[in-house]
């Protein structure tokens, strides 16, 4: 039906086919001859004229065939772009909750390093508590070794007085 009609390249440009549809012209005897409505009608071109209408209508059902299929390739894609659409703000609601999560992280390894500093410092600060509260042992142990030493000194002496 619409092989008059064909697609050059991807463009989808039609170019009808040339036929090699040439009036047929008779030779007219000269004797009178009695004619036909359609003979009268070929004469004066009705018929090329029905022809050409005729393949003016496949042409048409042609160029509405492709329009029906631009139409179905547009909704397609129409389709698809929804659908990347849609999955793009998926991934985007996705990205957006990874981030606050990454935020969240974060804030909690700030409040970490808050409070390992803070036990860092009171460590510190017992440390020194007990280098302070050691120096004052060791100096208490001293005062009770030296006392210790008197108390041995004065025993010493004692008993070599009585001996």
């Amino acid at each position: 039906m619409f092989d008059k009609f064909k697609k050059q390249d991807e463009g989808g440009e039609m170019v009808e086919e040339k036929t090699s549809e040439e009036p047929k012209v008779e030779k007219v005897d000269e004797e009178p001859k009695v004619e036909s409505f359609s003979e009268k009608s070929s004469e004066i071109g009705i018929g090329d004229l029905m022809n050409k209408r005729a393949q003016l209508d496949e042409a048409i059902d042609y160029v509405g065939l492709m329009i029906k299929n631009l139409k179905d390739k547009r909704t397609g894609l129409e389709k698809d772009i929804e659908e990347e659409s849609v999955d793009i703000k998926n991934l985007k609601e996705k990205l957006e909750k990874v981030s606050a999560y990454i935020d969240e992280e974060n804030q909690g390894i700030k409040e970490l390093a808050r409070k390992r500093q803070q036990v860092e410092n009171e460590a510190d600060e017992v440390g020194s508590l007990i280098n302070s509260l050691k120096d004052k042992l060791s100096g208490i142990d001293r005062i009770v070794d030296n006392e210790g030493e008197r108390v041995r000194k004065i025993k010493e002496s004692r008993e070599s007085l009585e001996s």
